[in-house]
């Protein structure tokens, strides 16, 4: 194996012995710091830095300046113990600690802003910045509280670490194989120390890395229905199906959505540090800025109503899912969009300490931290209306067909329809609605403290004392605008609510207005993972270019004020002089905390302990909009809340032998609700039919938890470990759904998915039960949902997070890492967690695998890297309530009631929706042209994995697919 003994290499992960939060590793100069660089150097680094932190925890290293073992900070993650992530478009964004989602992000110890509690997003970071990223998840009473799961602290190179100036550059380019695009990552950074004689010494350290990347996303979708109503096989009555209460599942809804994402990231960071010539002291500081920007195009091809129609071919699986059947009338709806969030984010601190004396530290720093993001949603939708059925009345006649569904395996469904020009022909799409929203939200804080450490007491028991303060100021804003056409109503069904000299004059889309700005779209590689069960009529459409939307929505609204010239929905002015606030959204979240802590340092022979407890303070100011005044000044309806917690744990290490350390962790923690679920503001979907809110009252999660752990290091950097976890959650969050009366439902609710739809029994009177219409003639069904609907008899469907959840997780992880002396060169790193969780209704928590699997084997020799690394979780609970699937449950009672466990027909197992077991290949390889330049090459989902969904009744229901992604370039470093 080649060592390779960089200097620059060594004080950086020698600095890095000594964790961000402190902790000093008293026995660590006991073994001999010969750090390999490389795949081997930094698991090596690894081990060392878990045997040397006195809580349960583990790390990834740099492999060199500016190089984490993965592209990707969440991607780097999944390889520890006990950690999943969670991915957008394939790209992983955040991580679940031991099944728990519910984490928080440091930078160098201290808190990062993100759109909500948690953080920054993990793929907003660059990777290039960090020297390590550290996974405790056993806290100390000096962390900051927050993490449920465990804390992820991200580690920057401090200037005054580096012996000798540095330059290192990368440049790469990263192809996605679904977008065949090439997209350019660049990142540099500089530092270097001057040495300033009795003035002390000066270090600077400047980062700086930008992505361009462009990412698609397919996904296949139905809605899932239970019903008993079906004919099968033709003779006059109805059959029974296998599944539950003899009912059949049915898919209808067939749903194909293709999206494009463009990503443009650029982020900067700088480090200043000063310390004087005594170096008993130092000064730093902190400036990082990340931001994120691009836009999407996407389109969803949805068919909605049809009738059930069995075949000679029907049959029902060992689920009672119907397969290979026709859905007679359906009509389909395109729709173009882009949906994209452009974020700031930044996190400054100045800081220091000071060592009075040998035996007394003092440090202090304030940070302020900050995130801004706008989220604009637009809209370009169609409707199916066939130009032969307009009639000079103003009439409309909607366009049906008749699509037969076919199903065979894991595949995507095949649909072929009667009608193949159904999504492609001009006499039959005309223009129903454009709709463009943006959401704003600002979340900033500032925080101080204050630490005082004390060593050399006197007493043999106990090494060290620490003690601190910590102060915290959080503001929170979100607002929200939508375009209308009088300040109030959508531009929701134009074709056939737009009059014009009272006539209805639908657009079609060969319209001169409009017909420059379509396209037809299809895709060769569609669903190239996954595969069709046959031909499928929804992946060639004829749509409005999504673009346009995405790049220049002004040129959309033109057209738009063009197509409505002349009607009662006529728009003057510009796009934002249309856009109207929605009061009812608005929130504003102020929280003021304060926290004391005190630890101990202790030492009884064989056992190191660090011991003690945070208290901490929460007020909280929670508003809302209660009224517009004269003058169009918010007047605002604020309610308080405030809660205290003490947080006591227990951290110890029993030497067991030089090589084996046996520990134990017990701990409480909190985490505060999210700040969306903390305003009570109403944010509702565009048709009215579902929406959510939050309370002020709502109380923290607090969990109580549990380690225990086996660690043997052997050889160089080589370990087998296992450990034992329990987590009570004491307290956390249920999402509780009620159908909420408003008399805007009487004109402003869509149908067209009527059978989400839910029913009041009295006008105006809320209802806590969510009852829903069934009905397998989709016509019928719609029907009878709009009487009621002009009735005054449908309401919107609010979920609302309340108190009164509990739960527990129970695991084990183990994990083994060798260098392998057959074959030079050759190692591996390997581990399984195996995860239990449970709540009180008998589902188990979300996001919870029960089995999971890591696995790395790398060679490296003579200047070459290869690794192969592989990611493989089981079926876990991903959403509850999911609307596709939201009246399939267990007991195939076929209606949705899920949030009373009082009511009738309780089923806490409707609507879970669950994503099945998946495994992912990665694989990188590099090369040393010289001790400057490397060639580097990385592959992400190298055999194309794709992600499939299963409801209650494990029937696929959802398939999702994203780009391979292949990254090839050359770092320099000097």
């Amino acid at each position: 194996m080649r060592l390779k003994l960089s200097k620059v290499m060594l004080s950086l992960l020698a600095a890095s012995s000594v964790s961000t939060f402190g902790y000093a590793a008293e026995n660590e100069e006991q073994i001999e710091k010969i750090q390999v660089t490389g795949i081997a150097g930094s698991l090596a680094e690894s081990a060392r830095l878990k045997r040397f932190n006195p809580t349960i925890s583990d790390s990834v290293v740099a492999e060199d300046i500016g190089k984490l073992p993965d592209n990707n900070i969440a991607e780097a993650l999944q390889r520890i113990t006990g950690v999943s992530i969670k991915s957008d478009f394939g790209v992983g964004e955040s991580v679940t600690i031991r099944g728990v989602s519910q984490n928080l992000v440091l930078l160098n110890g201290r808190s990062t802003s993100g759109p909500n509690r948690g953080g920054i997003s993990l793929d907003d970071f660059p990777s290039s910045f960090l020297k390590k990223v550290e996974v405790i998840k056993s806290p100390t009473p000096e962390m900051l509280e927050g993490a449920l799961g465990g804390t992820v602290n991200m580690a920057t190179i401090r200037p005054l670490e580096l012996k000798e100036p540095l330059t290192a550059i990368s440049i790469d380019g990263e192809y996605a194989d679904k977008t065949e695009n090439l997209g350019p990552k660049v990142s540099a950074a500089f530092g270097r120390n001057w040495e300033l004689g009795g003035a002390g010494t000066f270090g600077a350290n400047i980062n700086f890395a930008y992505q361009d990347r462009e990412l698609r996303r397919d996904e296949f979708f139905n809605k899932v229905s239970m019903v008993d109503d079906i004919d099968l096989d033709g003779d006059g009555s109805v059959d029974v199906s296998g599944g539950p209460n003899g009912k059949f599942q049915l898919r209808t809804e067939n749903t194909l959505e293709q999206k494009k994402e463009q990503r443009e990231r650029t982020a900067f960071g700088v480090s200043l540090q000063w310390a004087p010539e005594s170096a008993d002291a130092n000064i730093y500081l902190d400036i990082s800025k990340s931001e994120l920007d691009g836009g999407q195009e996407a389109y969803s091809i949805l068919d909605v109503a049809g009738a059930v129609k069995p075949t000679s071919n029907s049959f029902y699986d060992a689920n009672g899912m119907l397969q290979n059947y026709q859905l007679e009338n359906v009509f389909v709806i395109p729709k173009t969009w882009s949906d994209f969030t452009a974020s700031d984010a930044s996190s400054n601190a100045i800081g220091g300490e000071w060592y009075i004396t040998d035996t007394v530290k003092i440090s202090s720093e304030y940070s302020i931290s900050k995130a801004e993001e706008l989220q604009t949603a637009s809209e370009f939708n169609l409707r199916p209306i066939s130009r032969s059925g307009y009639q000079a009345d103003g009439s409309v006649a909607e366009h049906k067909t008749t699509v037969t569904v076919n199903h065979t395996d894991s595949k995507v469904p095949s649909l072929v329809y009667d009608d193949s020009t159904i999504l492609t022909g001009a006499d039959n799409l005309v223009f129903r609605e454009m709709y463009h929203k943006t959401i704003s939200t600002d979340n900033q804080e500032s925080a101080f403290r204050f630490d005082v450490e004390l060593t050399d007491l006197g007493l043999d028991f106990l090494s060290k004392i620490k003690a601190g303060v910590r102060t915290t100021e959080t503001e929170y804003s979100s607002s929200r605008f939508d375009l209308t056409y009088n300040g109030s109503s959508n531009l929701k069904d134009s074709h056939k609510k737009a009059k014009y000299n009272g006539v209805l004059k639908p657009t079609w889309i060969d319209s001169s207005i409009i017909s420059d700005s379509f396209t037809t779209f299809n895709q060769s590689n569609t669903f190239d993972q996954t595969g069709f069960a046959g031909a499928n009529g929804l992946s060639t459409y004829r749509v409005y270019d999504a673009s346009i939307l995405s790049n220049n929505v002004e040129q959309t609204f033109a057209e738009v004020q063009q197509i409505l010239a002349g009607s009662d929905r006529a728009l003057t002015g510009s796009l934002a002089d249309n856009m109207t606030e929605s009061i009812n959204s608005y929130k504003e979240i102020e929280e003021t905390t304060r926290a004391l802590y005190t630890q101990f340092h202790v030492e009884f022979g064989d056992v190191n302990a660090v011991v003690g407890g945070r208290y901490v303070e929460t007020e909280l100011t929670s508003s809302i909009v209660d009224y517009v005044d004269a003058n169009g000044n918010k007047v605002l309806d604020t309610k308080m809340n405030d809660y205290k917690d003490f947080l006591p744990s227990l951290n110890a290490t029993y030497t067991l032998t030089d090589s084996t350390l046996v520990r134990f962790a017990a701990a409480k923690v909190m985490r505060r609700a999210d700040f969306d679920d903390l305003s009570p503001s109403l944010v509702i979907n565009n048709e009215k039919t579902s929406g959510t809110s939050g309370s002020y009252e709502l109380e923290p999660y607090r969990v109580t938890q549990y380690d225990l752990s086996l660690e043997h290091y052997f050889g160089d950097g080589n370990l087998v470990s296992a450990a034992i976890f329990y987590k009570d959650v004491a307290s956390f969050t249920e999402n509780r759904t009620t159908c909420v009366a408003d008399s805007s439902t009487i004109t402003g609710q869509g149908t067209t998915q009527w059978s989400t739809i839910c029913l009041l029994d009295t006008a105006g009177v809320n209802k806590g039960e969510i009852v829903t219409h069934s009905n397998s003639d989709a016509t019928a069904g719609e029907n009878f949902v709009i009487a009621k609907r002009n009735d005054g008899l449908t309401g919107i469907q609010i979920a609302k997070e309340v108190n009164g959840g509990s739960g527990e997780v129970t695991g084990l992880e183990l994990a083994y890492q060798q260098q392998l002396d057959m074959v030079p060169g050759l190692g591996v790193n390997v581990n399984y967690t195996y995860a239990d969780s449970s709540q009180p209704d008998g589902n188990p928590l979300l996001n919870i695998s029960n089995h999971t699997f890591n696995g790395q084997v790398y060679w490296e020799n003579d200047g070459f890297q290869l690794r192969l690394a592989y990611n493989w979780r089981d079926k876990f609970l991903d959403t509850q309530v999911e609307k596709r699937v939201e009246t399939v449950g267990a007991l195939g009672l076929g209606i949705k009631n899920s949030g009373d466990p009082t009511a009738a027909g309780f089923d806490p197992t409707v609507g879970n929706n669950y994503r099945n077991a998946r495994g992912q290949f990665d694989f990188s390889a590099s090369y040393d042209l010289n001790e400057n330049v490397t060639f580097v090459l990385n592959a992400v989902n190298l055999t194309g994995s794709p992600i499939s969904y299963s409801n209650e009744l494990n029937s696929d229901w959802k398939y999702s697919e994203a780009d391979r992604r292949y990254t090839m370039g050359v770092r320099a470093k000097f």
